[in-house]
């Protein structure tokens, strides 16, 4: 090979790994969802932006047009932590600034016009940190509002810069559920509270100014136990305001039952005004409660003319990922409608009417993307659902005046894209795509992936392809093997900020993700054949999925391959070690992953294990013992290099288990390495965390695949700053 060749060679295979850097994944915008106002001609959305050069965020609004694509700016405050559309104005918003001038703590509303922004006025002081903005405008012109925060047990809001710090740190407890995914519980708990703006008679322009009475009602507190949004990821997803202010709908936990034992939860109604308590109206005394469906209920939606509460619930009351129903309730008549499509083999996790009332517009995990169906609002149990948009996945969705759907989604390829679709028509226009404006994501396309699918261990397996840039199928890239958390989950067509398929492959590697048995999104069957099988059929589908690459794609070394997951995927990488399938792998890597099958009973959700291992610690041992990686057995042919990641935040998987596992493996003589942080919990979420993180899941997997070497545009080990604490003589 000449010179000239050989530096071209190279700068080739460094401008393939720098398609995108870790640095660019992590300072890239982060777009939240586009907010249409009532005419569907514009939309609000917010940005957030990490600077590695200033090690800090901004934040800004934006303005984007649903004629044009065209994006303006509406404000670069980085107070101002939400906006929503005040009434039936085109162009009046309400927005939360997250500071305070008079409490420390609280938050302020301000009322605004997108034609003036800076001229806005504050129109209430609110004593915390309250969030989730909801809000409508009443036939008297007063906006009757909903926000969310912590509750002291009298109902009063809580605020944590107005505590005064206790002389002990004793945490005394005489009831499980001590502590729930990154959080010790405290006596303070979440709740929804009610309030309202009142519209002057006289003020600025022609309709007036919005004032506060001062007064937040706490809707939640009257029922002992209860609490909404529940944690850790409820949000004002689980709760929503009658469209004439009157009515609240929220969910809760059952309160009469152990948090730790059961998924149960029931959506309770109340006067948005609190002057009548709660009823539940899904709760095991109310009368039209379907007979046997116990399990969590979520996402409360009033129709619209607020007569009506559409609902999701699951039957099993320990099974957090059961499939979810659609029910609807009729406010007055105590009459739940039993089911709606409810044969339908899919799980949806969003509803929304449509302007007359006779359509249900859902979201629903399929066959790895997330997608809008449209279905009759009186569909019978055989009904299926009509799926109107295809590729990537929905996050969120809004209705327009013309019958369409503003829809903003991802994909593998692009971080945020926003378009419009209908049942009729399905994707109308697209409006805008991250990968044609952001220059992080400037080289990304559609032709960056592929999917196939295989013969399983029972069943045809699905898997994602990502291929690294600058492909070519007359080369060949080590193999990276992606296994997925849950256990039930799935590699779906979206984008992530944590395990972004693209920033793994554009190493050097030819990533494979499968969806074997237990993923979401192909039916019940396979996602529950997983239960009481951990180790079982999900092993032999990523068996053969290995082979079938090695066999049938000539472009993927396998012989140089590695693999990596998280969670549940921690979990199977552990247990990978143990057996036939980790001699196949250069290196491994382990995030939050399972080790000792006994230390599963320190975790907090014991429904979960309960479930997933049929029974509990003491009748069940063996179902726990069955798939156990730290089992002699295992352990005696652990000897593959092995990066194990674990956070001491995570209390739903203890860091004690990646130190145990650590432990045996430095013990066996298997190169190893173990990375933490004491500062997150089950994922990475700082940014300056998250780039160390994959400076050393990159490094690693890199040095021992050989991409390290061959690739000089890959991430090393030494690349990180932070120092390895090395005790050896």
């Amino acid at each position: 090979m000449g010179f000239a060749k050989c530096v071209a060679t190279v700068l080739m295979a460094a401008s393939a790994a720098l398609a995108i850097t870790p640095e660019q994944l992590i300072s890239a915008p982060r777009r939240g969802e586009a907010i249409p106002n009532p005419s569907g001609e514009l939309a609000l959305f917010s940005t957030y932006r990490y600077s590695f050069e200033e090690h800090d965020s901004t934040s800004w609004w934006s303005l984007l047009d649903l004629k044009t694509g065209e994006v303006r700016l509406l404000t670069d405050d980085s107070n101002v932590s939400e906006i929503i559309w005040l009434g039936p104005k085109d162009t009046s918003v309400i927005y939360v600034n997250s500071t305070n001038a008079e409490i420390p703590g609280g938050v302020e509303l301000w009322v605004s016009d997108i034609t003036d922004f800076t001229n806005a006025y504050k129109a209430a002081s609110l004593p915390a940190p309250l969030a989730g903005l909801k809000a409508v405008q009443g036939s008297s012109g007063d906006i009757h509002f909903l926000l969310h925060g912590k509750s002291y047990g009298n109902g009063t809001a809580y605020n944590e810069k107005l505590v005064t710090a206790p002389l002990s740190s004793a945490r005394i407890y005489d009831s499980i559920y001590v502590r729930h995914w990154d959080t010790w519980l405290t006596p303070e708990f979440n709740a929804v509270f009610s309030g309202v703006l009142k519209k002057s008679s006289t003020g600025h322009g022609k309709s007036g100014t919005y004032a506060f009475d001062g007064a937040i009602k706490n809707l939640v507190s009257s029922i002992k136990n209860a609490e909404s949004p529940y944690p850790p990821f409820g949000g004002s997803s689980d709760y929503d305001i009658s469209p004439d202010g009157k009515w609240v709908a929220f969910k809760s936990k059952a309160p009469e039952l152990p948090k730790a034992n059961y998924t149960t939860s029931y959506i309770y109604l109340v006067p948005h005004d609190g002057s009548a308590k709660p009823f539940a109206i899904n709760g095991p005394d109310s009368p039209g409660t379907p007979p046997g469906i116990k399990g969590d209920s979520s996402n409360p939606a009033f129709s619209p003319d607020g007569k009506k509460i559409a609902y999701f619930q699951m039957e099993e009351d320990n099974y957090e990922s059961d499939r979810r129903i659609l029910y609807v309730y009729t406010i007055g008549s105590e009459k739940i409608i039993p089911s709606v499509a409810s044969d339908w083999d899919r799980s949806p996790d969003t509803v929304r009417w449509t302007a007359d009332g006779q359509t249900f517009i859902v979201s629903s995990e399929d066959k790895a993307h997330y997608r809008l169906f449209s279905l009759p609002t009186d569909a019978g149990p055989d009904y299926v659902p009509r799926n109107f948009t295809d590729g990537g996945s929905v996050s969120a969705f809004h209705l327009l005046p013309d019958g369409t759907v503003l829809v903003s989604g991802s994909t593998i390829w692009t971080s945020w894209n926003v378009y419009t679709a209908s049942p009729e028509r399905g994707v109308v226009k697209t409006l805008f795509s991250a990968h044609e404006v952001d220059p992080e994501l400037s080289g990304f396309s559609p032709a960056d992936i592929d999917e196939f699918y295989y013969e399983g261990n029972w069943t045809d397996i699905h898997s994602w392809i990502v291929y690294p840039q600058g492909f070519s199928k007359d080369k060949a890239y080590p193999l990276l093997l992606y296994i997925h958390g849950g256990p039930q989950g799935s590699w779906a067509d979206s984008w992530s900020t944590r395990w972004n398929y693209k920033v793994f492959a554009d190493q050097g590697y030819v990533v494979i993700a499968p969806n074997p048995t237990g993923s979401t999104g192909f039916g019940e069957k396979l996602q529950d054949a997983i239960q009481n099988h951990w180790g079982a059929a999900p092993y032999d589908d990523l068996v053969k999925a290995w082979e079938y690459v090695h066999d049938h794609f000539d472009f993927v070394d396998t012989s140089n391959g590695v693999a990596a997951g998280a969670s549940y995927g921690g979990f199977m990488i552990n247990w990978i070690q143990g057996n036939d399938l980790g001699r196949k792998f250069k290196a491994l890597v382990s995030h939050d992953g399972t080790f000792v099958a006994d230390a599963k009973i320190s975790t907090e959700e014991l429904w979960f294990m309960q479930h997933d291992f049929n029974g509990t610690f003491w009748d069940a041992r063996a179902n726990y013992r069955r798939w156990d990686p730290s089992a002699p057995e295992n352990i005696e042919r652990f000897s593959t290099p092995q990066l194990v990641i674990h956070n001491d935040q995570d209390f739903r998987l203890p860091v004690s288990e990646g130190l145990a596992l650590f432990n045996v493996l430095q013990e066996r003589g298997v190169p190893s390495r173990f990375l933490n942080f004491p500062d997150e919990n089950h994922w990475v979420l700082k940014p300056e965390n998250s780039l160390v993180w994959h400076q050393q899941v990159l490094g690693w997997l890199n040095r021992h695949s050989g991409v390290g070497e061959s690739n000089p545009g890959a991430v090393r080990l030494e690349d990180t700053t932070i120092p390895v604490v090395n005790y050896d003589p």
